[in-house]
């Protein structure tokens, strides 16, 4: 079904081995110090990569999988052909499969890992149904679609003892592991508040659904591409990027960034679970005096406050706030009028009680204010730093799937990226509370979205305790014919 490459056969492992290294297949026998020296890799040190999601962000992580000189790319699955023609090109040894299921039935058995980039809303099940099988697994940020998906990968990872990694690479940068080195040395007291701010999104929002139907490309397959989705009649446009805008699918700004910029507070100041949040919202004007409701839809801007109890690294609670859309905080007194605040439309900004710290994206250059202070900073190194930084944040986890499960350390196991992206879905909830709480105009229907409450979140059940209606959104009702499976 589906298939690109129909004369290829389904070959074993072995065999794949043979024909993707076959320049070096005369000299397997031969003791690999004598070959290649320590880089010399035997077949068996190699890992095979099996990648959903082919296209796009998936060519990308494909290919630096490749590029580690570790993995092979043994099979490539994809809904959309066109898509994934330059993965095909690029990797023609690779059997090639519509539906991640039926490569799973079929090709379990010759592969060791999988990677996931597909839209938010298919990350979990792909993942879990991986993991099951005994797969490593490396998917894209967010790591869900919903908290109590997040929660169940978690687990699950845990449960199948595989290697994992969210595909947030700025956690392997040496950014973020400075940061902890500064903040562990005192040299901005204790943080009580954080900043982070992007200029995401960057595609449509807040916007009503397409009433113009399109045809369906002849080379998509839709119905895979909702999978657990509502069903929804195909509009153009969507696929393959502006699904980030539209709560079926995606998670919004916050998930496109939200790993991204807050991974560097979570690990500076061992953050793990939100308790509470709140949210504004931007308005969306349908003409000149009407503001318009489409809840379907992320909202063009938002500013979420989020609280976290105090950890080890803190004396006190943490208050983070999110802003998105534009929106930005005041900038530091500290900083100059013509420096640039974080990297102008993303940044993260620590405060603490004895100063000041900021960062770009992926926790990437940052400085203490006022900038002066970076001038003479002697700080120990105590943290071991990621060779090749966002690069090989890939390298990484090929490396640690090859010596297995707990041998070698990741930057963001599951572990550390179940919590942080429960999180930034906390503040999704927020952000959809502000839907839910609309003034109703004469017809009983919300027009614009409404006031700002603060949810109480109980993590160990997961669940809201004081505005039930947003508890829909922590655990989605999944379509006909698609379940978890845990």
């Amino acid at each position: 079904m589906g298939e690109i490459n129909k004369n290829q056969d389904a070959t074993s492992r072995r065999n794949f081995l043979k024909t993707t290294a076959i320049a070096a297949s005369a000299f397997m026998i031969v003791p690999r110090h004598v070959l290649g020296g320590p880089g010399f890799l035997a077949p068996s040190d190699r890992l095979i990569v099996a990648g959903i999601g082919a296209g796009g962000k998936g060519f990308s992580d494909i290919k630096a999988f490749a590029d580690s000189g570790k993995a092979d790319i043994g099979f490539l699955c994809d809904v959309h052909d066109s898509r994934a023609a330059n993965s095909v090109k690029a990797y023609p040894k690779a059997k090639y499969y519509r539906d991640y299921r039926e490569m799973f039935d079929k090709e379990a058995k010759n592969f060791d890992a999988v990677s996931i980039s597909t839209p938010d809303h298919s990350h979990a099940i792909q993942a879990i149904a991986a993991m099951q099988l005994g797969k490593h697994v490396y998917v894209q940020k967010p790591l869900t679609h919903d908290i109590y998906e997040a929660r169940a990968l978690t687990a699950a990872a845990e449960k199948y003892k595989v290697v994992t990694q969210m595909g947030n690479q700025g956690a392997s940068n040496d950014g973020p592991r400075l940061m902890r080195e500064w903040y562990d040395a005192g040299l901005i007291g204790d943080v009580h508040t954080v900043y982070a701010w992007t200029d995401r999104p960057v595609w449509p929002q807040g916007i009503p659904w397409s009433a113009n139907k399109a045809a369906v490309p002849s080379d998509l397959d839709w119905d895979l591409w909702l999978g657990t989705a509502p069903y929804k009649e195909y509009v153009d446009k969507l696929v393959p990027f502006n699904w980030r805008g539209w709560w079926d699918y995606g998670t919004g700004a916050l998930g496109d960034m939200g790993c991204h910029l807050l991974e560097a507070p979570f690990s500076v100041l061992d953050l793990k679970y939100a308790t509470e949040v709140q949210a504004s919202v931007g308005s969306v004007y349908v003409d000149e005096f009407k503001r318009g409701y489409f809840p379907d839809s992320c909202p063009p801007s938002s500013h979420v406050t989020l609280k976290f109890p105090k950890t080890k690294k803190t004396k006190g609670d943490i208050v983070v706030h999110w802003m998105d859309g534009g929106i930005q905080p005041e900038r530091p007194e500290e900083l100059a009028a013509n420096e640039s605040f974080g990297d102008g439309g993303n940044g993260t900004l620590f405060i603490g009680t004895k100063g000041k710290m900021m960062a770009n994206t992926y926790g990437s250059n940052p400085r203490l204010l006022p900038l002066s202070r970076n001038e003479n900073i002697k700080v120990k190194q105590k943290f071991e730093r990621v060779a090749g930084g966002e690069k090989g944040h890939y390298a990484q986890w090929v490396e640690a799937c090859i010596a297995g499960h707990g041998k070698k350390e990741v930057s963001s196991p599951f572990s550390i990226a179940g919590p942080l992206t429960e999180s930034l879905l906390m503040a999704n909830l927020a952000i959809r509370g502000t839907d839910i709480q609309g003034p109703k105009n004469d017809k009983g229907k919300f027009t614009y979205p409404g006031r700002n409450i603060k949810l109480l979140w109980d993590n160990a059940n997961m669940r809201i305790t004081n505005f039930d209606d947003v508890n829909q959104f922590v655990k989605r009702e999944y379509r006909k014919g698609w379940t978890l499976g845990v």
